[in-house]
């Protein structure tokens, strides 16, 4: 049985923003791609952090930062943890567990943005029982 890989669910090219994109940019693009995430990329296109909407819930509207000003760097987390596309499925579901994450970027050989597996890829990928493990134990209350 030949092991399935990140590449066979993956979402390719990915919508991204740069440190200093307005937020407000951010969450368009958020409602434009019908996703919840936005990796931060620098200026070769490496992943160094991600943006969800919580993360701009929580770290700028809740404490009052939601201005024209707000940039991607105010509400992303990084570093952020990346896969490619060769990472087998259960490898990926391993990373997304131990790190409590929904989404995962995937790389190139380069290091450069090329797709992003979610929760949902899993689920829509028929993988019930990977998907189960994974939204149980990154739904387990606890430090992130």
């Amino acid at each position: 049985m030949q092991t399935m890989t990140v590449a066979s669910i993956m979402t390719a090219n990915p919508a991204s923003c740069r440190l200093d994109t307005p937020l407000q940019q951010v969450a368009r693009m958020m409602v434009d791609n019908d996703c919840g995430q936005i990796p931060v990329v620098d200026e070769n296109s490496k992943p160094i952090g991600v943006i969800t909407d919580r993360d701009i819930a929580v770290r700028v509207v809740a404490n009052g930062r939601a201005g024209d000003d707000a940039i991607a760097a105010d509400a992303m987390t990084a570093p952020c943890s990346t896969v490619n596309a060769a990472t087998s499925l259960h490898d990926c579901t391993g990373l997304m567990e131990a790190r409590k994450i929904r989404r995962v970027p995937v790389v190139d050989a380069d290091g450069k943005l090329s797709g992003i597996v979610s929760v949902a890829d899993i689920a829509l990928a028929g993988k019930d029982k990977a998907m189960a493990d994974v939204v149980r134990e990154v739904s387990k209350p606890g430090a992130h």
